[in-house]
């Protein structure tokens, strides 16, 4: 597929000196058309080849995340915790005349960063994320980007995420690396 918008939303709050709070909602759906050059047989229906198949990929996350800000004073600003994500996932295959899904809704524990290195006054880098690995799988959201503070309480930012993870288990073995460009715009209340 060709690009496509994709959106986040973001709120955080202290809870203390040196404490955050984040709650995040990333929905992203990906809608691909084509034919398979074999039959493939997916969540027990098969699909001849040569025929037109439209696929579905949704990776919903919604994310809660204490991070406590290891040195919150001075250009290096370095903080790590843990979030707790909901993964909301469904595949989607439909054919001519059959359609087949498999979805999964489970919690991911995930180890949370964040560095941010100002370079100037309004002027700095960015570099945040939350990775897991194990044994049945792994998830990471890793974000770059460059800051810039145009007023007191908005910050820009333009930067790269990468989104790479699945799982392989009895039941399923689904990986996925989605990248993407970002522009984005931060609020202080």
């Amino acid at each position: 597929p060709g690009a496509e918008p994709v959106f986040r939303a973001k709120i955080r709050a202290a809870v203390s000196p040196r404490g955050r709070v984040e709650l995040l909602a990333a929905p992203l759906s990906i809608r691909s058309e084509g034919r398979f050059e074999e039959p493939v047989l997916f969540a027990g229906t098969e699909f001849p080849a040569g025929e037109p198949i439209t696929a579905v990929y949704r990776f919903n996350s919604y994310r809660a995340t204490y991070r406590y800000e290891i040195d919150d004073a001075g250009a290096l600003r370095i903080g790590v915790g843990a979030t707790a994500k909901i993964r909301d996932a469904e595949i989607r295959l439909a054919g001519t005349d059959r359609r087949s899904s498999k979805s999964d809704i489970g919690l991911v524990p995930l180890v949370n960063f964040r560095v941010a290195w100002s370079l100037h006054a309004r002027l700095g880098l960015l570099l945040e994320g939350d990775a897991l690995a194990a044994p049945q799988g792994r998830a990471e959201d890793l974000l770059a980007a460059v800051t810039v503070q145009p007023a007191d309480r908005i910050r820009l930012r333009g930067g790269y995420r990468i989104l790479e993870g699945g799982a392989n288990n009895d039941e399923v073995y689904n990986f996925a690396l989605i990248h993407y460009a970002i522009v984005g715009v931060e609020w202080d209340l």
